[in-house]
C-alpha cells in the first residue's frame, strides 16, 4: 500500500495481527509519519473506532491529514512526541488506548529532503532535527561538545569503533572554522577511517554510523522510547495491545528490555517471543523492511486517568 512519495509502511499485514484491531474503540499511531499505518488501522478496527495520531514533523502531519481526510472526525492529529502520549490521551479525553503503535524508522521522505541534514548523500545543513521547534542542532553537538563526549556519543548511539578517531578528526577540522553542511561532516569522518576499514564496509558509507549518533543524540530518540516504554501499562487499557516496530539493535534491545520486564512483574502478556520481519516479498519490493523488527505485548490491567 505504496502511499505519498513513494513512501510504503513495513509490516502492514503483521502489525494488523499482531494488534488484533477488529472492534477496538480508541487506536493510537505514536508516529503517524505519512499515515500508511494509520489508515489500515483504523479500517481494520472498524467505523466506530476513532485514532489518535501523533508525530513531532509539522510536515508529516500535513501529509497525514490529506491522506486520511476522508475518515474525518474519526482521526485525530497531535504535534507531539510519542514520549507525550500519556498527556495527548488526556487531552484528547478518549479514554485509555485499547492499541497503539509506534514505528520508530525514519520516514524516506525526512531522509531525501536535504534541508533536514539527515543523509550525506546530498548536502545541506547539518540540523538532523524532526521537530523544528527543538533548539539543538547536529551542528550544535558537532562544534560544541568536547573530543571525549563526542566520541562517546558515537560510540553509545552509532556503534562506532572508530569513534575516537572520528572526534579527534572532527575536533582538529573545526578549529578552521565551525562545520556546518552534511557532505563537509562525511567527507570529515571518511578521512578519518583508516583505508582498511572503508574496504570492508561493503557499500556502506563511512559516515553512516555517525549520522546516526548524532541524529539520535539531536532527537533524544532513545530518552523518548524509555518514556513511552514506561508509560504503556498507564496509557493502555485492560486487554489493550501495543507493538513497537524497530530498526536498530539499540531500539530493539530496549523495547525487548521493557517488555520482558511487564511480562515479568505480571503487567503484560507478550505477544511476541522473538521479533517479526518482514516476508521474503517486502524484504525484495522495500528495502526498508530488511531491517524492521516488530515486538509486542498485551497489557493485563489499565490504569490511565483522567482521560
Amino acid at each position: 500500500m505504496t502511499g505519498p512519495l513513494g513512501h510504503e509502511p513495513v509490516m502492514v499485514r503483521q502489525v494488523l495481527d499482531l494488534l488484533d484491531l477488529p472492534g477496538r474503540r480508541v487506536v493510537v499511531d505514536c508516529t503517524i509519519g505519512l499515515g500508511g499505518h494509520a489508515q489500515a488501522m483504523l479500517e481494520a478496527a472498524g467505523p466506530r473506532a476513532t485514532l489518535i495520531g501523533l508525530d513531532v514533523d509539522e510536515g508529516n502531519l500535513e501529509q497525514a491529514r490529506r491522506r486520511l481526510a476522508d475518515l474525518g472526525q474519526r482521526v485525530r492529529l497531535f504535534q507531539a512526541n510519542f514520549a507525550e502520549v500519556r498527556d495527548v490521551l488526556r487531552q484528547a479525553r478518549v479514554g485509555p488506548a485499547e492499541a497503539l503503535l509506534a514505528d520508530l524508522g525514519v520516514c524516506s521522505a525526512q531522509l531525501d529532503d536535504p534541508r533536514r541534514g539527515l543523509s550525506f548523500q546530498t548536502d545541506g545543513p547539518l540540523d538532523m532535527r524532526f521537530d523544528g521547534r527543538a533548539k539543538t542542532t547536529a551542528a550544535d553537538l558537532v562544534n560544541r561538545l568536547d573530543e571525549a563526549a563526542l566520541a562517546d556519543l558515537i560510540y553509545e548511539y552509532g556503534q562506532e569503533r572508530y569513534s575516537r578517531r572520528i572526534a579527534r578528526a572532527i575536533v582538529a577540522a573545526r578549529r578552521g572554522g565551525r562545520i556546518r553542511r552534511t557532505l563537509e561532516l562525511a567527507e570529515i569522518v571518511s578521512r578519518a577511517l583508516p583505508p582498511a576499514a572503508r574496504r570492508t564496509r561493503r557499500g556502506v558509507h563511512p559516515a553512516t554510523r555517525t549520522f546516526q549518533a548524532l541524529r539520535i543524540a539531536v532527537n533524544q530518540e532513545m530518552q523518548n522510547l524509555q518514556a513511552l516504554l514506561e508509560q504503556l501499562p498507564e496509557v493502555l487499557a485492560a486487554k489493550g495491545t501495543a507493538a513497537v516496530i524497530s530498526f536498530h539493535s539499540l531500539e530493539d534491545g530496549r523495547v525487548k528490555r521493557a517488555f520482558a520486564g511487564l511480562a515479568a512483574a505480571g503487567k503484560a502478556r507478550l505477544l511476541t517471543r522473538k521479533p517479526l520481519t518482514a516476508g521474503p516479498d517486502e524484504r525484495n519490493r522495500n528495502p526498508r523492511s530488511r531491517s524492521a523488527k516488530l515486538r509486542g505485548i498485551e497489557i493485563s490491567l489499565g490504569s490511565l486517568d483522567g482521560a
